[in-house]
């Protein structure tokens, strides 16, 4: 018995002598949780190098979002809003400015499982931005059924989460996707069209 109770003990002591800072936080790496500050300056953002010469070069991230429109998480700037108010006019091709998008005004109706709306896909708000081939078919197979998607792998980084909570919104927007209802076919589908804005 005094062996086990010396052991428990030794172990309690060595783990108490571990310094809190040196264990990394466990939800590091969680993009659920909201970021400490929206924007930090460039010196801050854990990207850019603070001692880099070029850094007082760049405009910091408060004065480029301040006139966009505002969203309620992440960098809190409603992208989709912006470009539809033509407060910006991203190029859609790097190389030949005269290239404009395709836009395909397609929506896209996932049933989920449980108590959410159904995800309602909108291609339009996508292809704006990007072409066709940043998704597919890498990330997603451009046919009905072909693509699992669960919210464990978008927290993660994948399928929609390549994107969003990276460069775009975060999944604590729930009812950003899960906007719509699934009617009989007949009656098509019905856009809960607040929960977009």
């Amino acid at each position: 018995m005094f062996n086990k109770l010396s052991f428990s003990l030794s172990i309690l002591i060595v783990c108490m002598a571990i310094p809190l800072q040196a264990v990394e936080d466990p939800n590091r790496f969680n993009r659920l949780f909201v970021p400490e500050a929206a924007n930090p300056p460039l010196e801050q953002d854990g990207i850019h190098d603070p001692s880099g010469g070029g850094i007082g070069t760049l405009q910091q991230p408060s004065a480029a979002f301040e006139k966009l429109d505002k969203s309620k998480s992440d960098n809190h700037v409603n992208w989709v809003k912006a470009l539809e108010t033509k407060k910006i006019s991203p190029r859609f091709d790097l190389d030949d400015a005269s290239l404009e998008p395709m836009p395909l005004d397609l929506n896209i109706v996932r049933e989920v499982k449980g108590s959410m709306p159904n995800v309602i896909y909108p291609h339009k708000q996508h292809t704006v931005w990007l072409d066709c081939s940043n998704c597919h078919p890498a990330i997603f197979v451009a046919q009905k059924g072909a693509n699992r998607i669960t919210m464990a792998e978008i927290i993660m980084g994948k399928k929609c989460g390549v994107c969003h909570g990276r460069v775009a919104f975060g999944v604590t927007e729930c009812l950003r996707c899960h906007s719509g209802t699934v009617k009989s076919d007949a009656e098509g589908v019905e856009l809960n069209t607040d929960s977009n804005k």
